[in-house]
């Protein structure tokens, strides 16, 4: 029997983020947010980001981003407008 291709390639990925480490100091909550934030941007994904521990300081508002940094409030607002997060 033969599968139909076309019907599995129209179903929504689902991705949960996890991120426990503080926003700056190392680069695993910037890495984790930027491939969240393209996820997010494709049609049909279903993107989720929970914070937990130190995580939970990646959504304090008008953070100051230490110098050669991004700032991951931005990044989290831009997953916002389609994904979800959770603390």
């Amino acid at each position: 029997m033969e599968k139909n291709h076309s019907i599995e390639r129209n179903k929504a990925m689902r991705y949960l983020f996890i991120i426990n480490d503080g926003p700056y100091g190392n680069e695993r909550p910037y890495n984790a947010l930027r491939l969240a934030m393209n996820l997010a941007k494709r049609a049909g994904e279903n993107v989720r980001i929970f914070l937990m521990g130190d995580g939970v300081q990646c959504v304090v508002a008008k953070q100051t981003t230490p110098d050669g940094y991004y700032n991951i409030e931005r990044m989290l607002k831009s997953i916002l407008r389609n994904g979800e997060a959770a603390t």
